[in-house]
């Protein structure tokens, strides 16, 4: 082994990321697709057929497989599975099934997302998360979707990035603020973890094989300067640190790192304009990923294992992916060896895709043509798919 690799324990996660409104295309039913075709929004373009994942997702897992990775991270969609409230697609959960043993087959841990961002448009008219009974909803959501699991899944995501969910919530209601200074919506966070906790519940009841957990967008608060870690932490905390705190019961939390915030007295910084930054806007920063994986192991405790389930940067330059990816995972490597229990890295994303409301962000290991949906695996993605298989990461 090259003395600036870092090997990986066994059992070690190494794989990508997928979400199944970004990929699957024509998700009809769900409150996305409404808003995206709504009038006065911000959206660029509609999702349409999106990667065409429904039917090519056989596909995309021989792809993952055959570079070398041993994890795929996806999600199925709640508006397919119930498009109209207590009305169950029995294909649907055919479908996810399906892609739970196909992923199994290939020898790809399926980890699988129950909510990734969007909800049946009959849930999100009646209240959402914000609702006196969204806990129950999505509670009887994921005992139906249950027996879908059983057997090959091992590790669930009940809600992906929570905090980001509650915060767009705040931010459809003041669509013309800065968005880095309103804080997430209180009823919906508050739904949210009632929501996580009772999905967790259920999973250890139903499936007590299933490690539950959920994903949260980190955003590496930091100090603009001495006199601001007060401020920082008071930032933080609604934006973040209490949904890390609510996963301090489960059985592993996911850590999902892009780039770091830099916050002062009066509120976060804007990205200096001499840094490099990303299509996104965000900075390029790898650095973030061992900073956030520290910060979430020093909240929830030594007894809830992490897993990288989301880290990635948007660039039409794919040696600058591989430049970053090598960052991120040299100081996850770091924060490994100071003794922080990792499981896993899903890098985000396993295909270009749809980014809620633009395809012009490419954060893809695999790129997609718009219309004939061939893929064409980068040059990153061969890179990151012969570490897994060597079983090392940059140190």
């Amino acid at each position: 082994m090259p003395a600036d690799a870092y090997a990986l324990p066994a059992g070690f996660l190494m794989g990508a990321s997928t979400a199944a409104h970004q990929i699957e295309g024509g998700n009809t039913a769900s409150d996305w697709w409404a808003f995206e075709h709504a009038s006065g929004t911000r959206v660029r373009e509609p999702s349409g057929d999106a990667a065409d994942s429904y039917h090519r997702w056989r596909e995309d897992m021989d792809l993952l497989a055959g570079l070398g990775f041993n994890a795929y991270r996806f999600s199925v969609e709640w508006a397919r599975i119930e498009p109209a409230r207590g009305e169950v697609s029995h294909a649907a959960l055919a479908h996810y099934r399906r892609m739970v043993e196909g992923a199994r087959e290939r020898g790809l841990e399926p980890v699988v997302t129950l909510h990734h961002f969007t909800s049946p448009l009959w849930f999100a008219k009646a209240g959402g998360f914000a609702a006196p009974d969204a806990a129950d909803l999505f509670a009887r959501y994921v005992e139906t979707v249950a027996p879908i699991l059983d057997g090959p899944v091992r590790h669930t995501v009940t809600i992906n990035e929570p905090n980001m969910l509650a915060l767009m919530q705040a931010i459809r209601r003041a669509p013309d603020s800065d968005y880095t200074r309103i804080a997430p919506d209180e009823a919906v966070s508050e739904g949210l973890i009632a929501a996580h906790h009772a999905a967790r519940d259920v999973l250890h009841r139903l499936l007590p094989g299933v490690r539950a957990g959920w994903t949260i967008a980190n955003q590496v608060y930091q100090p603009a300067g001495p006199g601001d870690e007060d401020a920082c932490r008071a930032h933080a905390w609604p934006r973040e640190d209490r949904f890390i705190e609510a996963a301090r019961g489960d059985d592993w939390i996911g850590v999902q790192s892009y780039s770091r915030t830099r916050v002062a007295e009066d509120g976060p910084l804007p990205v200096p304009d001499d840094a490099e930054k990303t299509i996104t806007g965000w900075e390029y920063y790898p650095e973030a990923l061992g900073e956030a994986v520290r910060h979430t192991a020093a909240i929830v405790g030594p007894s809830v294992p992490i897993i990288v389930t989301e880290n990635g940067i948007a660039t039409a330059d794919d040696a600058r992916r591989i430049d970053y990816t090598t960052g991120a995972l040299a100081a996850l490597a770091a924060a490994m060896r100071d003794g922080v229990d990792v499981r896993g890295y899903l890098h985000w994303s396993a295909l270009d895709n749809y980014e809620w409301g633009s395809y012009e962000p490419t954060f893809g290991l695999i790129g997609v043509d718009r219309t004939t949906f061939a893929r064409t695996p980068k040059p990153s993605a061969a890179w990151l798919g012969g570490l897994a298989r060597a079983g090392e990461i940059p140190a």
